[in-house]
């Protein structure tokens, strides 16, 4: 758990060493505390395993597209993101703000620009709560929601991206009843918050990969006429069918 009290902690993700090193120097000289990744994936490990007030995220990496990136951090994180992207095209700015991201900024950019935007956004979400653990494991369920890993009983499930996208989404607000609009809007877009059919199948295809059915919940809760919610809890056991 971040401390409060501690240094702003950011977050580079970039494959450049010369762009990495003149951020460094520039954050650090604003007091910040920094952490560099070259790869998209183990900038996704450094927010997990050492987490961060504010990721600045390159949008061209070498081992994958920064989109995605920002797609697999938005599942179990929400800590405010500002993409760099050489591309001059509003249409990748507005896919990046539309996949989650807060603001942009593109290179070449001046250092008191991006200075100005990291304040402005760390001071607007310096209220924020906490993101939830990116892993969950009951002793029965475990989810790795950076490498994307499901085991039941320890062996591997495989999930398709939907199962996966839904199942992150309950996680995140775990004990919370979750409404079917919003998770379509998540799933499937703004326009098939009507499509009820659809989840209804997802559900009963995850519940049957996680070894539950509707009678014998163990994870995925329905609220008729609602949505659904992830019950559980983290311990030792896996927690009993309700």
């Amino acid at each position: 758990m971040r401390n409060s009290s501690a240094a702003p902690r950011i977050l580079v993700i970039d494959d450049e060493p010369q762009i990495r090193r003149f951020l460094d120097i520039s954050l650090r000289a604003q007091g910040y505390e920094v952490i560099a990744a070259g790869t998209g994936q183990s900038g996704l490990e450094a927010l997990a395993t050492q987490g961060a007030d504010l990721v600045i995220l390159d949008l061209g990496l070498p081992d994958r597209d920064g989109q995605d990136v920002l797609r697999d951090l938005r599942e179990w994180s929400s800590v405010p993101v500002i993409l760099l992207t050489v591309r001059s095209d509003e249409t990748a700015k507005v896919a990046g703000l539309d996949g989650g991201a807060n603001d942009y900024v593109t290179k070449p950019f001046g250092a008191q620009e991006l200075m100005a935007r990291v304040r402005a956004l760390l001071r607007t979400h310096a209220v924020n709560m906490e993101s939830p653990a990116p892993v969950y494991d009951d002793g029965f369920l475990h989810v790795d929601l950076v490498r994307r890993e499901v085991h039941v009983e320890g062996r591997a499930v495989v999930l398709t991206r939907k199962e996966f996208a839904l199942l992150s989404l309950l996680l995140r607000h775990a004990d919370r009843v979750v409404t079917q609009p919003h998770i379509l809007r998540e799933l499937w877009g703004p326009t098939h918050e009507e499509d009820t059919h659809y989840l209804r199948i997802l559900v009963g295809k995850l519940r049957g990969k996680l070894h539950e059915d509707a009678a014998h919940v163990r994870y995925i809760a329905t609220d008729p006429g609602v949505g659904y919610k992830f019950i559980g809890q983290v311990s030792g056991t896996a927690p009993g069918d309700g």
